[in-house]
Parts: C-alpha cells; structure tokens; sequence
C-alpha cells in the first residue's frame, strides 16, 4: 500500500488489484507477458545477407569472388613480384649468358602475359563488386525490414502499455470514488 491508502502495482500483484478486474487486465496486458507470446508464436525472420546472397550465387560468381580476394590480397602481390622479377633476372642474366634467352630485354612476351591478365582480371574483379553491391542492397532490405519490424512491435508495446494505464487509472478512480462515496454515507451527507 502506498501512503494514501491505494494498492502498489506490480507485475506480481496484478492479480491482487482492488476490485480483481484491473489487476488481471494489467497481467493480461503486461509488455513482457506479450512479448514472450509473441515470441513462442513466431519463427525467426532475421537473416543474414551474407548468407541470403551466397545461397543464391553461382559457381561463376563464388569464382569472381574468389580471384578477386586472390588478386587483392598482399601475398599475391609479393608472389607477382617475385615472379617479375625472377623473369626478369632469369631472362636478362642467367639465360642470356647461355644464349637462351626465351624473353630477352624489353620482355615483349611477359608484357603480353601481364596485358592477358590485366584483361581477364578486370571484368573478373568487376564482377566481385557487383555481387558485393547486390550484397550491399540485399542488406540494406533486410536492415529496413528488421527497423520495420521492430518499429511496428514498439507501436503495439506503446498500445498495450498504454491501454494497461488507462484501465489501472479506470479502476483507480473508480475505487477513489467509491471510497469518496462510501466516506459520505458513513458521514451521513448522502450519496
């Protein structure tokens, strides 16, 4: 009880209200009684992007990204390097001492392997990106449908707690003025 005489509501005392009615209404529509309802009714419907988008790819596509995180990546940098350059040494130096040099200064067949695979690699690579920005706007749906979702549950929390005051205050001042009334009969003033 609070100081001027009316119940404390609590989750554990809905069931205890002063006339009964609103203290069950007040339990029937408590937020979290809602919400574990809710969420014993309902499946999951979250899903990650990622997932959703490598679900639906092709073997082209995984491929595309695969070069792409092949060709991006600093090990296949350093191992291009080394490539070059062993090239280079081995067609320059060790090769050209012996008379066999395959690709002697200025390496016209190693710049016709690097443009074969600067033409191959690009439109791969681009490829990657377009799936990353398919990637991208599938997750920006899904972030909008989970804000949705969770926009439209807060809405229905704010309904309920705000239809579980009202009937609390009812009751209240139902019981107020009936303590009122019943004072001014034993007073003797009337109803």
């Amino acid at each position: 009880m609070t100081h001027n005489g009316l119940p404390n509501w609590t989750p554990a005392s809905a069931g205890e209200g002063h006339d009964g009615v609103a203290g069950r209404v007040a339990a029937e529509h408590h937020p979290h009684a809602n919400l574990a309802s809710a969420s014993r009714d309902l499946a999951p419907v979250t899903r990650d992007a990622a997932d959703v988008a490598d679900a639906a790819a092709t073997f082209g596509e995984r491929l595309s990204d695969r070069v792409a995180a092949v060709g991006g990546s600093w090990g296949f940098i350093i191992a291009f390097t080394a490539v070059l350059i062993g090239w280079m040494l081995l067609n320059s130096d060790v090769l050209a001492h012996l008379g066999h040099a395959f690709d002697p200064y200025p390496y016209i067949f190693l710049n016709l392997m690097l443009s074969t695979l600067a033409a191959v690699q690009a439109p791969i690579i681009m490829m990657s990106q377009n799936r990353q920005a398919a990637k991208d706007r599938l997750a920006a749906r899904l972030d909008y449908e989970v804000n949705l979702r969770t926009e439209q549950a807060m809405e229905h929390l704010h309904a309920t707690i705000d239809t579980a005051i009202g009937m609390r205050l009812d009751a209240l001042l139902a019981a107020v003025s009936e303590t009122g009334r019943a004072g001014r009969v034993a007073a003797g003033d009337g109803p």
